[in-house]
């Protein structure tokens, strides 16, 4: 006798009805402010006009996105638009069905809002580094005092939520014990649990930052350019650590990204915006490279736009970029900066930095985290030259750094002079201040850009560069005036786009936090050099700034604006960090590559025989990968 399946046995068997998408905007414009009410004159452009885009809940193929654009604002916006920041017009075109299902009722509550379902983590200093978690970290060398405060929080506590003085409420939601292990260890961070935050290399950082919103237990998360300023075996490392969370849908994520990052292979669907915000193409891989591949020739071409709004360039540009790296058919050779125009011989001056067998270690600790080989780390820098600093994240380059900005205490008792002085007198010769030491200097770094203050206006940002400190008044004079306003006038277009005419007005107007982060990193930059210091120090300056604004502070550095600016002189000397070969100066020659902590070998010296941008070669030699 055949038996006929039961009523139970095919309830069991029939497909269950798909999931509303999480996320849909169907036909809609986004606005910073509502456009009937906001003020007359007053910029407030649409932002992704009539954008349609789906975000599955699930699918029968997984898809894995990415917003990739050569503009971080950009960028930046369409992650936000994905959490419901902007206004929406119409309000009824960007809706979140499947967190109203009574699957996440059942799940969470919580996660009906948006808010809590969603959560973003931006990779640069306004949109979160873990220095916000510190109430002593408002200055640069708290993260290198040896004494260990109260508020000095561990990575465990930041996990934790245990970062406030008067933690009461806030810690009846902390999240379960054996899930901050599990997410600790899936992450890599066990070892770093006790380790203050202020001490984690941008690596690291990157790492706790993610753990700290997957503890949210979030449907959706947001990563804004994770894998900016990060050493190629680092980003390898984080590139895999994500696909294996984003395989698991717990949470979904999406990312941004650069056109010239390295792109995951995991990746299958992109949304592609130009140099404005909205949408140039969307699809998966296939049909977006595909897209891309046929700008590729317009981009060699050069192709005259007449449209302001046209990204046609931009898409080219885009094609090109990612061609040189091989997305499409292989690494190809690109003609761009083939050509070595630093090929005449700098005379050397006097010293700006020695290190004679530097060591530096903390709580009598037996491996120093910088200078772990024999003799310590000797290394000289003279003017007229220009010098690259290279090795993986966590190094010690921050720490090298520090040692010559005079931010690390350590200053005072290694082996260190800057310009022909220690930082302590001597018998016959007295030491160098700490206001001496920084007039000499130039800086600009991430951790300049966190602790800058963010209500100066951009004149006074880069007025600060004749200044003890940022908050104190420039001394100026007529020379100096000519110099701030030249900058101005020569970057107008990069630091505020929206300026009309020849007026510099809007610098006295517009502050340092409303300009876009790319903005902010080229106004430091500018700060950096424009009072010609005897030493420019330029540590992932060019980290998160938009390609073409790059470009052009290349030229500006090497050549300036010709009449106010002329470029680096002779008596100037260059220090460079960077883990990127395109966001290298060409004029950079010498290199110092610092090896993995706690390898006890010694560094690789060497000196290049042209352009890092020119020859791929040239990278392989920085990191000791010729012939691999």
């Amino acid at each position: 006798m055949i038996r006929l399946p039961s009523k139970r046995f095919l309830s069991i068997r029939r497909p269950s009805p798909p999931s509303p998408p999480l996320i849909r905007i169907e036909n809609a414009t986004f606005y910073r402010n509502h456009p009937d009410s906001h003020p007359e004159g007053e910029a407030n452009p649409p932002i992704y006009p009539n954008l349609n885009f789906t975000l599955p809940a699930t699918s029968t193929r997984s898809q894995h996105w990415a917003i990739l654009s050569p503009s971080s604002a950009n960028r930046t916006a369409f992650l936000q638009v994905l959490r419901g920041h902007y206004l929406s017009v119409p309000a009824s075109a960007r809706s979140y069905p499947y967190l109203q299902t009574r699957e996440i009722a059942n799940k969470d509550p919580r996660l009906r809002n948006p808010t809590n379902a969603i959560k973003y983590v931006g990779m640069d200093a306004e949109r979160g580094g873990l220095s916000s978690v510190s109430t002593k970290g408002a200055y640069m060398s708290a993260r290198y005092e040896s004494m260990r405060e109260v508020t000095d929080w561990s990575v465990r506590d930041y996990l934790m939520g245990n970062t406030e003085l008067n933690a009461d409420e806030t810690l009846a939601v902390k999240p379960p014990e054996e899930m901050v292990e599990r997410v600790m260890n899936g992450l890599n961070l066990t070892t770093l649990q006790n380790m203050p935050v202020s001490h984690l290399s941008n690596g690291q950082t990157r790492r706790a930052r993610i753990a700290k919103a997957l503890l949210d237990r979030p449907e959706l998360l947001l990563l804004d350019g994770p894998f900016m300023g990060l050493d190629p075996h680092t980003l390898q490392y984080l590139s895999g650590l994500l696909h294996r969370i984003a395989a698991t849908r717990e949470p979904r994520m999406v990312l941004s990204l650069r056109p010239q990052d390295v792109i995951p292979d995991w990746i299958t669907n992109f949304v592609v915006v130009g140099d404005h915000p909205k949408v140039s193409v969307i699809g998966d891989r296939q049909e977006v490279f595909e897209f891309l591949r046929m700008h590729r020739p317009m981009g060699q071409k050069g192709p005259k736009v007449v449209d302001p709004l046209d990204d046609t360039r931009a898409l080219s540009e885009i094609a090109q970029k990612m061609a040189e790296k091989g997305d499409f058919d292989g690494p190809t050779v690109t003609r761009k900066a083939a050509r070595d125009t630093f090929t005449e011989e700098i005379p050397l001056g006097d010293p700006v930095v020695q290190m004679g067998g530097v060591q530096i270690r903390y709580n009598d600790s037996a491996t120093p985290v910088l200078g772990d080989w024999e003799g310590g780390l000797r290394w000289e820098v003279r003017k007229g030259q220009r010098w690259g600093v290279f090795g993986p994240n966590g190094s010690g380059k921050t720490t090298l750094l520090a040692l010559i900005t005079s931010d690390h205490p350590q200053a005072y008792s290694a082996p260190v002079k800057l310009f022909g002085r220690s930082r302590l007198p001597t018998p016959g010769s007295p030491g160098i201040s700490i206001f001496e030491v920084q007039s000499k200097m130039g800086h600009s770094s991430p951790e300049v850009h966190t602790y800058f203050p963010k209500h100066l206006t951009v004149r006074r940002a880069l007025q600060s560069a004749w200044a003890d400190t940022p908050v104190t008044k420039p001394r100026l004079d007529a020379a100096a005036e000519q110099k701030v306003d030249a900058c101005l006038r020569w970057f107008r277009a990069e630091l505020w786009p929206e300026a009309e005419g020849d007026s510099l007005d809007w610098a006295d107007t517009q502050r340092f936090r409303d300009l876009a982060f790319s903005a902010q990193r080229l106004a430091l930059f500018l700060r950096a050099i424009i009072k010609s210091p005897d030493l420019v120090i330029l540590d992932e300056a060019f980290s998160g700034m938009d390609e073409p604004a790059r470009d052009k502070c290349l030229r500006f550095l090497h050549h300036g604006d010709g009449v106010y600016l002329h470029g680096l002189t002779p008596d100037q000397a260059l220090i460079v960090v960077a883990h990127d070969h395109a966001e290298v100066p060409h004029c950079v020659r010498e290199f110092i590559t610092l090896p993995e902590a706690g390898a006890g070998v010694a560094p690789r010296v060497g000196r290049l025989d042209g352009p890092l941008a020119a020859d791929r070669r040239r990278w392989s030699q920085v990191w000791g990968t010729e012939g691999v």
